[in-house]
């Protein structure tokens, strides 16, 4: 650790200890009857798609369920990290817990984010619900972090999975140059090649305003069967998807393959039809056959009618889910001990199916769902046609 770093956390150790007296007194004192859900966001910058759609969730789950759990009322306090920008994620956490003295830190749209405030919630001991951040090694961060939303790892290996299993045998990996994307990479590697399959080619692409033509050539050149790629959904996702269109690799046969990230639900317009017949794997697409699915796009529709949900959406409204379950076995206690304990091993049936929170890594339990990219009512969709890879841990643990 950073010697700077070593004397922040020590800092802030401090003033939750013994300093900031007058007002962390008043503050435990409202408290008492208040849970307060710190939700960090990127509310605004590239990335802001992200921040609105996990807060999306959050408040259609405090809509449907009231503000109120546990004799408690909750709420909200969010602040804005503007994406891929860790030192200011970091102050903004500090912020939450000294001056707001809120009782669960949550959201988190990249794993940056997750990364520099973890360290954090182990030294705060304050409860960390990550709605989106996606590296396996997140949870190892910090005792009282649980993720509900999905890990690189577990969408990379239901992909490789399903490859193998028809009749693609050759692939060309491209992804983020960042921790999900190297994950992403590593995991359809290792399962893929489990499976009989070659990768023959990878590359790992600028998180900030990649050129796609030399890679998209050189994946041309190559001629795998498929491209398998994991890109932060919205500019990337669609440039590289014009551009694998224009420069005639869908012509020449070549498959798009690739994670949920690619054909957001909420960005999908925005990729044209030049993405129809794109397979992607996920835990949660807006056609996800099931009442409670039903239910919740119906609600979302009328609470957000230009915005269609999705997997980050879906992520904030499980988080929400998961903090409120947590406040109703504590009897209301936010102590982090007691909120991670708690939260182990809880299971529910949420809009995307059955989930549940691994007890021994904190990481949610789901099914990965096959998707492909049709054409319904006249609207670009993630149809599921596969639902067979049930209960998935993080492979990247295990």
């Amino acid at each position: 650790m950073k010697t700077r770093e070593r004397k922040s956390l020590s800092r802030l150790a401090c003033l939750l200890g013994a300093g900031l007296a007058a007002s962390l007194l008043s503050g435990a004192a409202l408290a008492d009857g208040t849970i307060k859900v710190g939700l960090l966001l990127p509310i605004s910058g590239p990335f802001a798609a992200y921040g609105k759609q996990i807060e999306n969730g959050v408040r259609l789950y405090m809509a449907k369920n009231g503000n109120k759990v546990a004799g408690k009322t909750v709420e909200l306090i969010v602040k804005d990290d503007t994406g891929v920008a860790p030192e200011l994620s970091k102050r903004l956490a500090q912020e939450m817990i000294v001056k707001d003295n809120v009782d669960v830190l949550a959201g988190f749209g990249l794993t940056p984010s997750g990364m520099a405030v973890a360290p954090l919630s182990q030294e705060a001991k304050k409860p960390m619900v990550v709605m989106n951040a996606a590296a396996s090694v997140l949870t190892t961060k910090s005792p009282y972090l649980v993720r509900v939303s999905h890990t690189q790892n577990q969408l990379a290996a239901a992909m490789a999975m399903y490859a193998a299993r028809n009749n693609i045998k050759k692939v060309y990996t491209l992804v983020a140059d960042f921790s999900p994307g190297h994950d992403a990479e590593k995991q359809f590697k290792k399962t893929f090649s489990a499976s009989g399959g070659e990768v023959i080619g990878e590359v790992r692409t600028p998180m900030s305003n990649p050129d796609f033509s030399p890679f998209l050539q050189k994946i041309k050149d190559t001629n795998p069967d498929a491209v398998y790629i994991f890109l932060p959904p919205g500019e990337q996702t669609v440039n590289f998807v014009k551009g694998f269109v224009e420069r005639g690799l869908k012509k020449s046969g070549i498959k798009l393959i690739g994670t949920a990230d690619l054909t957001d639900d909420d960005m999908i317009d925005a990729l044209g039809d030049a993405v129809l017949g794109t397979i992607t794997s996920g835990h949660y697409s807006t056609m996800h056959k099931s009442k409670e699915n039903e239910a919740y796009t119906s609600a979302y529709a009328k609470a957000y009618p230009s915005l269609r949900p999705s997997f980050m959406s879906m992520a904030g409204y499980d988080g929400m889910s998961l903090i409120y379950q947590v406040a109703q076995k504590t009897n209301g206690d936010m102590d982090a001990e007691k909120f991670a304990q708690a939260a182990k091993g809880l299971s529910w049936m949420s809009p995307r199916g059955k989930v549940a929170i691994d007890p021994e890594t904190r990481d949610i339990i789901q099914t990965m769902y096959i998707r492909r990219v049709e054409k319904v009512g006249g609207k670009l969709v993630n149809v599921e046609i596969d639902d067979t890879i049930r209960d998935m841990r993080d492979p990247g643990k295990q």
